[in-house]
């Protein structure tokens, strides 16, 4: 399936980190604004740009040849995605989706290459990032392999949290995102996802107001203590 076409822009930064780290790269760079829905890129697409967040959410999945869906990754402000085209992946092999409205960068290939090899800082800035990623990736395949469901959903709520966490607030207010999504990324079913979710709720550890309320301390404390 084609990506949908992404709007071009004049770059006007909501996100002074991104803006910093890629100041210096000049050529090779646009900035895009994606609507909730679309699609940045599909699995099977031609890999030629790697993308930085700056604003909204963006969703990483993959399609099995049998038609399932998992969910890789929830990415927020400061985050990446695309980065399989700098160490010659051709085809995409995952597909990344707007959750809300989203703008990013996205630097071409060779671009990027050529800014890593000759500017230092970014290209020490990118690799902490990429491996601290790596790092929540492992901790993601254990928790995948050893906790249960109830578990598994309550520590991607406290991630999803902290993408929209501001500081000194303890609770976070974000968008609802479906039941079916959820279940996708904790790897179960969506009934359980529901069974879970009401069961948090009753326990005060989130609210449904519009929007979802994560009271991230708590529920870390309640379900993710041990």
């Amino acid at each position: 399936m084609a990506a949908v076409m992404v709007t071009k822009v004049t770059p006007t930064p909501t996100d002074p980190y991104v803006a910093t780290l890629l100041a210096n790269i000049s050529e090779g760079k646009h900035e895009m604004s994606v609507q909730k829905g679309e699609t940045i890129f599909s699995q099977g697409d031609s890999a030629d740009a790697i993308y930085f967040v700056q604003s909204g959410r963006v969703k990483v999945s993959v399609v099995s040849s049998a038609g399932k869906e998992a969910v890789l990754a929830m990415l927020g402000p400061h985050s990446f995605f695309g980065e399989g085209c700098l160490v010659g992946q051709p085809f995409r092999l995952s597909t990344a989706t707007a959750l809300e409205p989203v703008t990013l960068y996205q630097v071409e290939k060779r671009t990027m290459l050529r800014a890593l090899h000759n500017q230092p800082d970014l290209s020490e800035t990118f690799m902490a990032t990429l491996l601290t990623r790596n790092l929540g990736l492992e901790e993601d395949l254990c928790d995948q392999l050893f906790n249960h469901s109830e578990k598994r959903l309550a520590r991607v709520l406290v991630k999803l949290a902290r993408l929209h966490e501001r500081p000194g607030v303890p609770d976070t207010t974000m968008p609802t995102m479906s039941h079916e999504t959820l279940a996708e990324m904790v790897g179960t079913t969506r009934s359980r996802v529901t069974h879970f979710m009401n069961k948090f709720r009753r326990m005060g550890l989130i609210e449904y107001k519009g929007q979802l309320t994560v009271k991230t301390k708590r529920l870390s404390d309640v379900v993710l203590a041990d």
